[in-house]
């Protein structure tokens, strides 16, 4: 397992100060959680390639986007392209797993497989050598602010299992707060995706800093 790596998801942030809210966590994140829904794969609309292209512009973190579109054969490359340092795309929704996969490491970024809660992990085994990072929802796609599932911990020590001796980082994305962080980091997960526990504190920078420690602890 990796070191903890926090990720803060701007879908909590506010859009018109995206920058502003970014550099915010420049000194205590390792990333920067970018979800382009495009509200067919999941049912909400948020932001898509300009956006990323102009906060790749202002942001000292790099960019780990979420894919959660359709097609994103025909579109996580540009992503990769355009300086992402991370790109995942969902297993639900590639045709073309393999040679999308590739071509994201192919432009230089890490390339990452989503899968939603109710979507078993062992038939993907076989694809964990294509991969950098292995991404579990742990809430339903397309909105922030929901309950964390704990049914999706028994997949997270599965899937830690699965990866072994892998360079592989597991991400978990979805209600991980001060209240859910450790069980997570307790059955395997080393990356957290945390929007709302993080843009809704007081002090997002802190925030980041106490989820971090928390996830240190429990991974022990």
């Amino acid at each position: 397992m990796a070191s903890p790596q926090i990720s803060p998801s701007i879908l909590s942030a506010d859009f018109a100060r995206l920058a502003d809210d970014v550099a915010l966590i420049a000194d205590a994140a390792d990333w920067v959680h970018v979800d382009v829904m495009d509200n067919h794969f999941v049912p909400n609309l948020t932001l898509g390639l300009p956006v990323v292209q102009a906060l790749l512009k202002h942001s000292a973190l790099p960019l780990d986007c979420h894919l959660m579109i359709e097609d994103p054969d025909r579109w996580a490359p540009q992503y990769a392209e355009a300086g992402a340092g991370s790109v995942t795309i969902h297993a639900e929704a590639s045709k073309a797993p393999i040679r999308t996969l590739r071509t994201i490491r192919a432009a230089g970024a890490r390339a990452g497989l989503g899968i939603n809660p109710a979507t078993p992990v062992d038939p993907y085994e076989d694809l964990l050598g294509e991969i950098d990072m292995l991404l579990l929802m742990t809430v339903e796609p397309g909105f922030g602010g929901q309950s964390f599932l704990d049914v999706v911990l028994p997949k997270v020590r599965r899937a830690r299992a699965l990866i072994g001796e892998r360079p592989v980082w597991l991400q978990v994305d979805g209600g991980v707060s001060a209240e859910t962080i450790e069980r997570c980091a307790e059955a395997g997960a080393d990356v957290f995706v945390a929007g709302s526990a993080v843009y809704g504190a007081d002090d997002p920078a802190e925030a980041v800093r106490r989820l971090r420690g928390q996830a240190e602890r429990a991974a022990g």
